[in-house]
């Protein structure tokens, strides 16, 4: 089965391995593996390093979430996804706008080899709307002339149609998706970033407070954790802030 929803404040921290080498991802993980509940790997690293980012990060006993965004045609983007199964990634995102046959078909696909691997189903979320992206990108770039909130609870609705376990967005977009469709699904949060980190190239940033309190289940954080002079420092001032959000949050 699917990892379902974190069970403490350290599970709902992905921690963002946005380097070049194994060496240096490596040692971020021994550093953190008792701070983070699972260690991301993009297309940055994984383009350095291969399947070997996602083998390192299990021998050390943790989970990985592999941050690719797939978007093609359904059967490569379904057969992509059950290579990520297979190299023993936990946890993955596919784009929405894909549309409904390709992640449907990557939904069916992985249900089946997960059955014949006799392995447990990977977590699948779809990603709505890239962190860097505003309205003004939307309408002007894009031509979708709908508001961006509408248009990422319509990409929602795909998903939990196609039967995903949930949706990668801004805690900005969160509240409204908690509102229209309910609690039984998992949110992922980009841009997060405490207050007293720098915000960088992202848009729609929020803090760990923001995305608690809108109904963010998991939050990725890379650069005001791994960018700190003590890392460990700076994941438990993220822990203590989620935690004490937790005790006040609305969904």
């Amino acid at each position: 089965m699917s990892i379902g929803k974190p069970q403490c404040a350290k599970d709902r921290i992905i921690l963002a391995l946005d380097v070049n080498t194994i060496e240096e991802a490596e040692k971020l993980v021994l550093e953190l593996k008792d701070y983070v509940g699972y260690f991301k790997v993009g297309l940055q690293l994984i383009s350095a390093t291969g399947y070997a980012a996602i083998d390192m990060i299990k021998s050390h006993g943790c989970k990985v979430f592999m941050d690719a965004k797939p978007i093609d045609i359904p059967n490569t983007v379904a057969k992509t996804c059950v290579n990520f199964l297979k190299h023993g990634a936990d946890f993955f995102d596919i784009h929405l706008i894909g549309g409904s046959k390709m992640v449907s078909t990557t939904v069916k696909l992985l249900r089946e080899t997960a059955k014949k691997l006799e392995v447990p189903r990977p977590t699948v979320v779809g990603v709505t709307l890239l962190s860097s992206f505003g309205q003004k990108t939307l309408t002007e770039e894009l031509c979708v002339n709908i508001n961006l909130i509408d248009y990422v609870t319509q990409l929602t609705k795909l998903a939990l149609d196609c039967e995903l376990d949930g949706v990668l967005a801004s805690a900005s977009e969160a509240k409204v998706i908690r509102q229209k469709y309910g609690n039984d699904f998992i949110i992922i949060c980009q841009a997060v970033r405490p207050t007293w980190s720098v915000v960088n190239d992202q848009i729609r940033v929020v803090t760990p407070t923001d995305a608690i309190k809108s109904g963010v289940d998991y939050m990725i954080i890379g650069r005001p954790i791994t960018g700190a002079k003590d890392p460990k420092a700076a994941a438990m001032l993220i822990i203590d802030e989620i935690e004490e959000a937790l005790a006040i949050k609305e969904y």
